[in-house]
């Protein structure tokens, strides 16, 4: 295709991204939006369709800390920055993108990468909420972490200016180029500048190869004469209909008269249509074996999470995630106009943000629709995933993440939007645009210990019920 056709040259989109600082001067990126709302309406707003009896545990992981209240308030972040300017560059983006929805995980090649794992917000959206999430996610932690607000401040500028060097440098690269990235771990390993950093390379390569799911099975499941059965227990894990579960009487999933073998023939069906003919193929040579409620995560807590345990003719095991997926909150609070276009099915927009944005997806990644017209997509569990332990990091440990959190990102953005070079001539080479993204963490640390503070007191007043993991298994101790 030539210019004529429509493909602007490289110059001409340079030019366009230098023009997007009159929309959106990158000095006005420190503004944190809209914040004359109440954080605790738009949980409720986020609680609405979840599993009743889960919402408190929900509202108990987050009351551990700031962070963990700023992991799982997604929906105000978003609903705060669609007070702010942007530059008017949109395309696929994360919609989550803070620093624990980043980890290590295996390609279909068994190679290890480092890259975001966290999709159930993505959306077409404007870049700058991704960096702006991220940014905001390392000046709470930092200050969580007690590293203080200045080591805070550090770990958001070296988030920024990671993205920055690494987008100008995907800017000059070619578009194949660019779609055959990764970030490995064998990469990372050479590229480390410290023993401290190669040895914390070296123990997550030994980790992820010890997360299996040859070796989970013994962990999540117990054999039952010729089969398996996955293990309860509650809250985290329990069968729907078992003396565990937590699913109310009259939930529309207990009303359900079909039998379990009906309903996961035509959802299983429905999922293998969703994949490749090669890896459909592949998943029929496996059996299921049992299914159980799995509860995941922070700000997942409440929504529909399946695990379905499979074997092949060897007894040998799969364990796949089935997750429901709702409305986007980019797509909830995103300007109209630049709203997901075409895609009707938020299993669907999950598979497609994560295919789109990750240099390499999980082979099994596919969608499906529930009985009752819940959408839903599905995933390997924990096949040789691993996340940071942000505990064990120090304020060195902190900002070097940070620069590889910048890194991945920059990456995702570059071969999801295609939009490398107009993203980098609008930061430009100064340090202006990381300069304002600390200012902004500053503010959005400071707004959400604001609103942790609220969210805290309702719960205290009983406004909001609150539970821990603890408090809820003690009500199945015998």
């Amino acid at each position: 295709m030539n210019q004529a056709q429509g493909v602007q040259s490289w110059r001409e989109r340079r030019e366009a991204g230098r023009a997007a600082r009159r929309r959106a001067p990158r000095a006005t990126q420190d503004a944190i939006g809209n914040v004359a709302r109440d954080p605790v309406e738009l949980l409720r707003i986020s609680s609405e369709r979840r599993v009743a009896a889960l919402v408190p545990l929900r509202y108990g992981r987050m009351l551990a800390s700031p962070f963990a209240f700023y992991r799982g308030s997604a929906i105000v972040h978003a609903h705060d920055l669609a007070g702010t300017l942007d530059s008017g560059i949109h395309f696929q983006i994360c919609g989550d993108c803070h620093l624990a929805n980043f980890g290590g995980f295996a390609t279909p090649e068994r190679a290890l990468v480092f890259d975001l794992n966290d999709f159930d917000e993505t959306s077409r959206g404007p870049w700058e909420w991704d960096i702006k999430r991220l940014a905001g996610s390392l000046s709470v932690a930092g200050r969580h972490l007690g590293h203080g607000p200045l080591s805070a401040d550090e770990c958001a500028f070296e988030a920024t200016q990671s993205y920055q060097r690494h987008m100008a440098e995907y800017a000059e690269m070619s578009a194949l180029d660019l779609w055959h990235e990764r970030i490995t771990f064998a990469r990372m390993h050479d590229l480390a500048r410290t023993d401290d950093g190669r040895r914390r390379v070296r123990r997550g390569i030994a980790r992820a190869l010890r997360r299996t799911h040859g070796t989970m099975l013994p962990k999540l499941a117990d054999r039952t004469g010729d089969g398996w059965r996955i293990r309860d227990a509650p809250p985290a894990v329990f069968h729907i209909r078992g003396t565990s579960s937590l699913i109310d009487p009259d939930d529309e999933w207990m009303a359900m008269t079909h039998d379990r073998s009906t309903l996961f023939t035509a959802l299983m069906r429905d999922y293998a249509a969703s994949l490749t003919p090669e890896r459909a193929a592949l998943l029929a040579q496996f059996a299921l074996q049992d299914v159980a409620f799995k509860v995941v995560g922070v700000g997942s807590v409440g929504t529909r999470c399946l695990v379905l345990l499979l074997t092949d003719h060897h007894g040998k095991p799969l364990f796949l995630q089935l997750k429901e997926a709702s409305m986007s909150v980019v797509a909830r609070y995103a300007k109209a106009g630049i709203r997901e276009r075409g895609i009707t099915h938020d299993g669907l927009r999950v598979v497609h943000g994560q295919r789109l944005m990750q240099a390499a997806s999980d082979p099994f990644l596919g969608w499906a629709t529930g009985a009752l017209g819940r959408t839903f997509y599905v995933r390997q569990l924990r096949d040789m995933k691993i996340s940071v332990e942000l505990e064990t990091l120090d304020k060195d440990g902190l900002r070097r993440y940070a620069g590889l959190c910048g890194w991945a990102l920059a990456r995702a953005h570059a071969k999801a939007g295609g939009c490398a070079p107009e993203i980098s001539a609008y930061i430009g080479r100064s340090e202006r645009f990381a300069e304002a993204l600390v200012r902004y963490g500053r503010a959005c640390a400071q707004q959400v210990e604001q609103d942790y503070e609220r969210f805290r007191a309702a719960c205290r007043s009983g406004e909001l019920e609150a539970r821990t993991d603890a408090d809820m298994a003690a009500d199945f101790s015998p």
